[in-house]
C-alpha cells in the first residue's frame, strides 16, 4: 500500500459493549470523528441499531455478535474486523454486565459470569489488540474504568472486584510494554455514575429498582472523554467531580468511607419508583427486548456537562487559566510585601 493510500485510510476502532450505554455513545463519538467502527455485543438488535448509527454519520461499521467472555469468539471478531475494516487502531474495552445484592445472596455461577464478562472480557480485548498492535509498533487500548476500581461499595461486589482486576492488570501489562520499548498505548479512564440501560436489564436481588448512585452524568459527555484519550492517548484520565471526589477521599479515609457507604450505600442504589422500566436480565445472554440505545430511565436527573468534565477536555486552557492566576496571585502577594516593607 502507497503512503498515499495509507494517508487516505480511515481510522478503525473496535467498541467492546457498544450495542447500547456507554458503549452506544462511544461508538457514535468515534463515528462523528470520522472513525469506521466495529461493534462487539450479544445483541443483534442493539448491533444493528449501532451499525446504522455510524453509517447515518457517514463511516463504516460492522457489528459482530461476541461475547467478550469467550476467548476464542474475540479473537475471531478481531480477525473479522482486520479483513473488513484494515488494522484496528483503537480498541475500547466497555462491555460489562452486572449482579445487584448482597455478596451471600448473590449466586456464585452469577458472581462468576459477572467477572468473566467484566474482568476476563478486557483481558480477552486487551490480548487481541496487543497481538495484533504490538507487531506493528502502532495502535492503543483504552479500557472504561470506574471510580469503584479504587472504591468498593456494597451490594456490587462482583463488579468492584472486577474494576479493580482491571486497573491491576492494566499496569502490569503496561509495565511490559514500556520494558520493550512499544510505542502501543495503554489508558485508563476511570468513569462516574451514567443514566444507561445498565439499570433496567442488570440481575438483581434488591427489593427496589437499582439505580445509579447520583451523582448521575449522560454518557455522551463521558463518551467524548474516552475518544479524547484514543486520539490523545493519557495514561489515566478520571471523569467527574464524584469520580475525583470518591478516589481521593478514600485515599485519604478509608474507615470514614467504609462507615459511610455502610450506612447510605443501600439505598442510594435504589429507587422506589415502580413505573421504571425492567428488561430481562442480560447477564447469561442478550436481553432481546429491542434496541436500548445509549440512555436509561434517568434523563430528568442527568448532567450533561459540569466544570470538571469541561475542564478535562479542555486542558491547555484550563493550565493557561491556572498559570494566569497563579501569576495573578503571585504578582498581588509580591506587590503587598513591597508596600509591607516601606
Amino acid at each position: 500500500m502507497s503512503n498515499e493510500k495509507k494517508s487516505e485510510r480511515r481510522r478503525v476502532a473496535v467498541v467492546t459493549g457498544g450495542s447500547a450505554g456507554l458503549g452506544r455513545a462511544i461508538v457514535r463519538e468515534f463515528a462523528e470523528r470520522g472513525w469506521d467502527v466495529a461493534i462487539l455485543a450479544r445483541g443483534r438488535e442493539g448491533l444493528d441499531g449501532a451499525v446504522r448509527d455510524v453509517e447515518r454519520i457517514g463511516p463504516r461499521a460492522i457489528g459482530i455478535e461476541t461475547d467478550v467472555a469467550d476467548r476464542k469468539a474475540v479473537e475471531a471478531a478481531a480477525d473479522q474486523v482486520e479483513r473488513e475494516l484494515g488494522e484496528i487502531d483503537v480498541w475500547v474495552n466497555d462491555a460489562m454486565v452486572g449482579v445487584f445484592g448482597e455478596f451471600l445472596d448473590t449466586d456464585p455461577d452469577d458472581f462468576e459470569r459477572a467477572v468473566s464478562v467484566d474482568f476476563l472480557g478486557f483481558v480477552n480485548g486487551t490480548r487481541a489488540a496487543l497481538s495484533r498492535m504490538k507487531p506493528r509498533n502502532r495502535g492503543g487500548v483504552v479500557q472504561v474504568g470506574s471510580a469503584l476500581g479504587h472504591r468498593g461499595i456494597p451490594l456490587q461486589a462482583a463488579y468492584c472486584s472486577s474494576k479493580h482486576a482491571i486497573k491491576g492488570f492494566t499496569e502490569s501489562v503496561l509495565t511490559e510494554l514500556l520494558h520493550d520499548g512499544s510505542a502501543v498505548t495503554l489508558s485508563e479512564v476511570d468513569m462516574p455514575a451514567m443514566n444507561t440501560v445498565q439499570f433496567n436489564w442488570v440481575k438483581s436481588s434488591l427489593p427496589k429498582h437499582a439505580q445509579p448512585v447520583p451523582p448521575i452524568y449522560q454518557p455522551e459527555i463521558c463518551a467524548k472523554v474516552v475518544v479524547d484519550v484514543a486520539e490523545r492517548p493519557r495514561r489515566r484520565t478520571w471523569v467527574g467531580e464524584s469520580t475525583v471526589f470518591t478516589i481521593i477521599g478514600n485515599r485519604l479515609g478509608t474507615r470514614v468511607a467504609d462507615w459511610y457507604l455502610a450506612k447510605s450505600g443501600y439505598s442510594g442504589q435504589q429507587d422506589g419508583d415502580p413505573g421504571l422500566p425492567t428488561l430481562r436480565p442480560n447477564l447469561y445472554e442478550p436481553s432481546n427486548q429491542g434496541d436500548q440505545g445509549a440512555h436509561g430511565a434517568f434523563d430528568d436527573r442527568s448532567m450533561r456537562i459540569t466544570p470538571q468534565t469541561w475542564a478535562i477536555r479542555h486542558r491547555s486552557t484550563t493550565y493557561f487559566a491556572a498559570a494566569a492566576a497563579a501569576a495573578t496571585a503571585a504578582a498581588a502577594t509580591a506587590g503587598a510585601l513591597r508596600r509591607a516593607t516601606r
